[in-house]
Formats: C-alpha cells, structure tokens, sequence
C-alpha cells in the first residue's frame, strides 16, 4: 500500500525546543530544535514513505481569528532561540528533498486533516506524524496518528478511547467543552479531560451534553451552564478542516532527490554529527571503541557557549597524504623527519579499551598538517604483508620519546602514555593534548573528542573505526584490519590531532589566563594521572564478598519487609509496578512527575513521601543496598588486574566543566560516605603488609574559597583564627556564644554554608532542615545580615556574568554561562546558580590539581618508597612504607596547604591506617 506520512512541522519545532536541553553549535547559535526536528525527518526518512509533507503554519490570519478575534491572544511570542532556529531548520527541510507546505487563511492543522482524508479516500496509508492532540478526531482505517519524540501510536478506536476516553467522533466535542488554554480557546471551568470524557460518554454529544447541563448537579454544573453559549464557537475553533482548496493532492508529495552539499555545510554548521556521518554514509551511533578509547568527555551540568569561532584555515581541511611502513629505510627516514620537526603528533592502536592490558597493534606519526605514516607492528590476519619487528621498532623510537626536548601532542593521550610504557617506552616532553586544548577553550561543552573537533572545527569528516573495522558481530579486532585500511584510520589520527593543535594553540595563546591554566595545571596533570592509574590500589576481595554476602541478606529482608507493607508480591525494581502500588492502591500523593508527566518514582520522588508510608523508605534503602552491591562489591572483585592484582581506575580531566576530576571503572567519585554502608566500602581498600595508607583531605575547601572571594570579614576572621566555621555561623546567625551552639544549630548553620554556595533556596532549605519555608526565609536573611560580603559578592558575580557571559576561577579557568544572558526564567536560574558556584567548585579542582603536581614531583626520588594512589573529591589518598609515614604527614599537608595563597588558611586533615575507612 502506498504511504502518506504528513508532518506536523510546527508542532514539533516547538515540542523539541521545549523538551530538548538547550543546545548550541560552536559559534553560539541555539541548535536544540534543529536537534530534535532532524531527528524525527531521519526516522521517517528510514522508511521510505512515497509520500511525504512538511507541512507549517503559514503568516498572517486564519478563519479562525476572523470567527474569534481572541483566538491565540493569549500565546507568547515565539522565544528569540526559537525563532533563529526556523529558517535553518526550513533550510534543512528543503535540502533534504521534502515538499513544504504553506497555505495562507488557514492552520498547518487543516492541511494536514485535508490531505489526510485525501490520501486515505485513494487507498493510501496515512501517517500523521506529530504531538497535537486535537488530530485524534482524524483517526480512522488508513489515518494513523504518530509522535517521534514520545514513541506514541493511535491507530484505531480502541486506541484513542484509552488515551481521552472517548472516540475519534467525540475528540472535537472534548476539546470543546475542555477548551485550549495555548489557543485561548475558554472551556467549561475546571472541566479537564476526565470530566469531559464522563459528560460525553453519558449523553454521547456536545449537543447532548448542552441539553442534559440544567440537570448536571454541583459547581461543576453551575461552571457548564455558564459556559453554554460558547460551546458551538468552541466546537468550531478546535475542529480541524478537511476540505481546504490545495493546489495539488497527496500524489503530488513526491520526494525530491537531496541536496547533499547543502547538507552537509548545514549539518556541519549546526553541530548534528549523526545525520553528517549518515549522509556521508556511515550510520554509527558513537565514537569507535577501539582506538578511540577515552576520546569523549562527558558533559557539564550547565549549557556553555563560547565566543563564535572563525573559519579554520582551508589547508587544514584538505585530505592528506598517509604512508604504510614496512621497510626499515622508511622507518629509517621517519625517524630523521621526526627528529627534525619542532614538535610531532602521534597515536597508538591496540586491541583493547583497557590501558592497562592493551597491546600496541601500531603507531602513527605525523610532522605536519596532511603529513603522516603509520607504522603497522602486529597485524595478524591471513595474507597480510610482511611488517617491521616491534622490539626493535620501539627500541628504535624510544630515545625520541624520551627525550624532553622534543615536543609530543596526542589526542587524549594518556592512553598512549600507558600503552607505550606497558611496552617498555618512557614518553618525556608529552607538551600538547588537542582533547586538553578543545577543553580549557570551552569547558561546557559536552564532546571533546577528535572526531566531534574535527567536525565543528575542521568540517573534517574523519575515518570512523566502523569503516575499518565493522561492528556489531562481524566487527574485528585491529590486529585483523587490511593495512591500507589499518593506515588510512591510523595516519588521520594523528594528522588530525595535528590540524586540530595547530588550529588550537593561537586561540589558547590569545588567552593568556586560559593559557596558564592549561600550561601549568592541566598539561602537567597528564603524566601524574597516569601514574596514579598505573600504581593503582589493592583491594581486599574477601571483605567485599563477605560486603556482599551482607548486603544480599538485608536486601531480601528488605524486600519481604515491602512484602507485608503492600500485602502482596510485587517488583521492587519496576517503576510501572511501583507507581500503581504507591499511587493507584496505596493513595500517596504523586508530587514528582517524569519529563512526560506521569508519577515518578526515582529517588526525589519516594523521598517527598517517605514520611507519609513507610513503603517508600523500604524501597529507598532497598535500593541504596542493591546499588552498593551492584556497584561495588560484587563489581570491584572483577576488576582487579590479572597481571597486577590491583584495581585501576581512570581519570577524566574533562569530565566535568568546572574542572573537577571524574573517574570510571570503578566510579571512585561516586562511593557514598553519608552512610554506614557507604563508608564500608572504603575498608576494602588496603594497604599490602609492611605498608600503610594515608589519606589527606581539604578542610572546608570551597567555604574558604567563598571567604576568598567575598572578603567577608566575618568569615575571613571565623576560618583566620581556626573555629569551627559550622559553629560560628550558627554563633553569629543565632546571636549566641560559641559554646552555646546546640546540635541543631550547628546542623542548621551547616546546611545554610553549603546551601548558598549551591543556589539553594529557602524552600530547598526548609526541605532540608524539615522546618517551614518562612523559618528557612529568616534563618537566610540573617545569614546575610551578619555576612554581607557573601551576599554583596554573590550580586556581583550574578552581575558580572550577565555582562560578560562567563564567570572565571581564581586560577583563570573560563565557563561560559549561555543563559545567563538569555533563555526561559529557568535556564536563567540555572545559570545564576552555576555562576556563584562553579567558581568555587573550579577553584578547588585547579587547587588540588596543583597539588598532585608538586607532590608528584617530590615524591618522584621515593617512588620505591611511597605512591600516590587515589584522588577523589577534596582528598588524596597515599601508599607508603611504614617507616615513611612519618615523612608524608609532615611533607604532603604542606604541599597540599602551598598550592593556593587565599586570604584565608588552607587546612588539610590527615589520616593513617590499614585500610581507607581507617585512614579517612
């Protein structure tokens, strides 16, 4: 049967705008629309429809303004973000071959119901693709109502009575008598669509309903029958037109054959990388997981945007010219290049994610833009040439990557770094990482892997590993790629990662502060961290098992405890089972919603409940138990190296936009330490015999920074002269001597400290202190009575950042705050709050960071001695001989304490024991 798919375009700009996070392309513009629209054309274009129709509202007056002058009165202007988005979004339509509609003096929604009709009266199947409801009334054999972005169907009677409960025929007289508060359209009062639906299903019509209203008991009656006499202008306004005067029918929606240049310049432009690598022929769903190993970093909580970037320079987007090696006078004569060029890129590849076990399959070099080999080493299908010895290779290489004068840059390139000395290869004069550079230059943005860069920077479509190497069950290993595909993956690498310094480097040079804090923080943090996930910890495998065994006993207590509260059987770990016992049988309120609007039940959401059941809680420690287990205790066991009998974890330097170190496999970040059970994790972190563990820990880190940057004289003073800060916030808040401080006090003057750093408001507060939101109001209004300087310092930095669109770190770290300046009130929000935060979040980062490099490198002539082993948060965590310990506490508080001047002291507590609990 031919198909028919008409898209509602209007309406869905508007849904993914809405419901996508905002989203921005590398020169500011909003993208987050694009994103979503793109998305929902890719889907159905994946079909294959023969019929096909965008279909929006065209300019100026319908009907339905000349029959209601108030009709859409009420609707806000179109947000700026959102208006910029239209005519590219129109641009992307067009090139991609589908027909436009507009038709003047009437809504996208009649020509849509028009050609519904049309197509379905000639035998067509017809698709109407969007999220409005009032299309359900077009429902019928051959009309099928789709939505994309939530995966929702309506396809027949049956259909559209579960989702209104009513049909098809009765969708207009709902919609009239609930009304359309976005198109002014004024219902019955406090009529909502469960109303509706009973009036309808009793007297079957609008005009039934019209006739029984003097009968219709209650204020709900009294509401009917006053809005009797605009029921029929109702009815008239919501009902779509299917019989508009079109130029041509449904056959005429032909596709067109694609504009693929245009294309790929507005996907380029527009930062929508998945339809880029579609077009031109690829559709993998993400970098490949071989060789690009560690390539992304993670996004930033918080949408930033730096300044708009100019065009690179064309010879950095030409192809280049790629060398296999397999003769030793051309490694010879790479050799010379390399000993000759001021600084050279270069990449491995190997037959493992895992730094830690990867073997070297390859090496690539490249001198200049467009310029390199790759050296194949371990190729091991059938047939395949004859390579270069690895031994003597890497012997052959190793002095240059020794040697510190010579300058190396790599793509994320600590993996190398492992690799390499897993292989007996030292790297000296590791200066550059493109993956660092894209990171300090905006640190918000979510992707700083080569391929992303090469796309938004380069509009480089590079190799993916997919080409080479396939995927799914026929993927292979590297070792088993053709050598001239293994080369032509291999030598871009580090072409690009070249192209993309050069291009870097003079935007980091025009920068001087953003120049420092990758010049002296985050470049010298590279060769530390990967020591640190070299040394890696030992874990006890027999306290996590008997953890384990533990956490499995309380968890089906916990589950029979749920048993008898709900007097039946249910699935602790299903949401949908979840909501219908807590709020379906049970009664409890559902105060948080899903992004769809039905009751949640994450976290947020039993927690608001807990104190009105006692199910609730059992389900929230349930879950805490499963997660520590899942996690932790029966995972980490797993993870202990084979040929080190340790657990090593990585470090993300770009994990997080304030700087902030993230850490996988394992997750050291995340160990909860609120709980008992948390912090009995870290008792399986060991130290080996004859040796023990020490862990050190910024004291109030980012209160001190906040006392730093507001020169508040009362918290200047309280941290200058070494009180609890806790207590004398309390003192001062409460008007009380130091020693009069009570238990709740402290607790309260606690919550508030941290609160305001992290945009707490005073319902977050009473929330959190279960007090009511007045009190909350008052106990923050003395707060910033006794410590104007914080508040004066938290308007100005609001200020500041309105004007300049960035707050910075004490260090120069850059964050660029996109909302602040525009957006919904919430975004707006959002941004103010990262402002007053993510200085102090990022200060603490670069501090700590300065820190392991200066005790990195007074440690080095002990390293037989003593380790740096973990760092997570605010703290370091060491392994050292018995007998040095005495030598760290005195030495590695001082260089934590020296790796910051702030007006205030910093404090680091310290810590010895067998194992991490005890240290900590």
């Amino acid at each position: 049967m031919t198909r028919l798919v008409l898209i509602d375009g209007s309406s869905y700009l508007y849904r993914a705008f809405h419901a996508l996070p905002p989203l921005s392309n590398a020169a500011g513009e909003p993208t987050g629309a694009l994103f979503g629209v793109v998305n929902m054309l890719r889907a159905h274009l994946k079909e294959q429809p023969e019929h096909l129709a965008f279909v929006v509202d065209a300019p100026g007056k319908t009907f339905r303004d000349d029959l209601y002058p108030d009709y859409k009165a009420t609707r806000a202007p179109m947000p700026d973000e959102l208006r910029a988005q239209v005519e590219p979004m129109m641009a992307l339509v067009q090139a991609l071959g589908i027909p436009i509609l507009r038709v003047g003096g009437v809504e996208a929604d009649d020509v849509i119901g028009t050609l519904a009709l049309q197509g379905a009266a000639a035998g067509m199947q017809v698709t109407i693709s969007t999220g409005d409801k009032d299309f359900a009334q077009l429902v019928r054999p051959g009309v099928v109502l789709v939505n994309t972005m939530s995966g929702s169907r309506m396809d027949s009677d049956d259909a559209v009575v579960a989702k209104f409960g009513v049909l098809p025929s009765q969708i207009v007289d709902l919609l009239a008598l609930m009304g359309d508060a976005i198109d002014n359209v004024i219902g019955v009062e406090k009529c909502g669509p469960k109303t509706a639906a009973k009036w309808l299903t009793e007297h079957g019509t609008l005009d039934g309903v019209i006739a029984a209203a003097p009968g219709i008991k209650g204020k709900v009656g009294d509401n009917l029958r006053g809005a009797l006499g605009r029921l029929p202008l109702n009815r008239d306004l919501v009902t779509i037109k299917t019989d508009v005067a079109l130029e041509g029918g449904p056959e005429s929606l032909g596709l067109r054959e694609r504009d693929a240049d245009a294309l790929r310049v507005l996907f380029t432009r527009y930062g929508l990388n998945q339809a880029l690598r579609e077009l031109d022929g690829d559709a993998s769903t993400g970098p490949a997981p071989q060789a690009r190993a560690g390539r992304s970093a993670r996004g930033a909580s918080f949408v930033t945007a730096p300044p708009p970037e100019a065009a690179p320079d064309p010879a950095l987007s030409a192809p280049g010219t790629y060398e296999t090696v397999l003769e030793q006078a051309q490694l010879e004569d790479w050799i010379q290049r390399l000993r000759a060029a001021d600084e050279f890129a270069f990449d491995t590849e190997t037959d493992s994610l895992d730094a830690m076990r990867a073997n070297l399959v390859g090496i690539s070099f490249c001198v200049d833009p467009g310029v390199a080999c790759y050296i194949p080493l371990a190729h091991d299908y059938p047939g395949v040439p004859a390579q270069l010895d690895r031994s003597a290779t890497l012997a052959a290489l190793a002095p240059l990557f020794a040697d510190p004068a010579r300058k190396k840059l790599g793509q994320h390139g600590k993996y190398d770094l492992h690799v390499l000395r897993r292989h007996g290869v030292e790297v000296a004069g590791y200066a550059d990482d493109t993956l660092l550079e894209s990171f300090v230059l905006d640190s918000g943005r979510s992707r700083h892997d080569m391929d992303s860069q090469a796309t938004r920077q380069l509009g480089y479509a590079t190799t993916k590993y997919e080409d080479v190497a396939g995927k799914g069950s026929k993927k292979i290993l590297f070792s088993q790629v053709a050598l001239d595909d293994a080369t032509r993956y291999a030598a871009e690498d580090a072409d690009v990662t070249m192209r993309l310094h050069r291009l870097q480097a003079p935007k980091l040079a025009a920068e001087p502060a953003l120049e420092s804090v990758y010049r002296d923080i985050e470049m010298p943090l590279v060769p530390v961290l990967a020591r640190i996930e070299a040394n890696g910890v030992m874990v006890d495998v027999a306290e996590l098992h008997r953890q384990s065994a533990d956490l499995s006993r309380r968890m089906l207590a916990a589950q029979q405890r749920a048993t008898e509260l709900a007097g039946r059987t249910f699935n602790l770990d299903s949401p949908k089972q979840l909501c219908a016992l807590l709020f379906e049988e049970l009664k409890l309120p559902a105060l948080v919603k899903t992004p769809k609007g039905q009751p949640s039940t994450n976290e947020e959401a039993l927690e608001a409940i807990a104190d009105q059941h006692e199910l609730p809680r059992v389900i929230l420690d349930y879950r805490a138990l499963a997660k520590l287990r899942g996690t932790y205790t029966d995972k980490l066991p797993e993870m202990v190296n084979p040929e080190t009998g340790r657990v090593h974890t990585s470090y993300h330097q770009a994990g997080a936009a304030t700087g902030r170190l993230a850490s996988s496999d394992p997750n050291l970040q995340n160990i909860p330490i609120r709980s008992e059970d948390g912090r009995r994790i870290r008792k399986a972190f060991v130290a080996p015999p004859g040796r023990k563990l020490l862990a050190c820990d910024y004291s109030q880190i980012e209160l001190r920074i906040m006392a730093h940057l507001s020169q508040d004289a009362g918290l200047l003073s309280a941290f200058s002269s070494g009180v609890d800060i806790h207590r004398a916030t309390a003192a001062e808040v409460f008007g009380r001597k130091l020693d009069e401080v009570t238990v709740n006090e402290r607790r309260a003057a606690k919550a508030i400290n941290f609160g305001l750093m992290y945009g707490m408001s005073a319902f977050g507060l009473a929330r959190n202190l279960a007090i009511s939101r007045g009190e909350a109001q008052d106990y923050i209004a003395l707060y910033f009575s006794r410590y104007p300087g914080v508040r004066d310092f938290m308007e100005r930095t609001r200020n500041e950042a309105r004007e300049r669109g960035f707050v910075e770190t004490v260090s120069g770290r850059r964050l660029y705050l996109e909302y602040i300046q525009r957006g919904t009130q919430g975004q707006r929000a959002g941004a103010e709050r990262a402002a007053i935060n993510a200085p102090m979040q990022g200060t603490a980062a670069d501090i700590i960071k300065r820190a392991m490099v200066s005790i990195d490198a007074w440690l080095a002539p002990y390293a037989a001695r003593a380790r740096m082993i973990l760092q997570v948060h605010d703290e370091l965590v060491f392994e050292a001989d018995e007998d040095f310990v005495d030598t760290l506490l005195a030495e590695v508080p001082r260089l934590m304490s020296a790796a910051a001047e702030l007006r205030v002291p910093l404090v680091v507590d310290s810590g010895v024991g067998q194992n991490w609990d005890e240290a900590h």
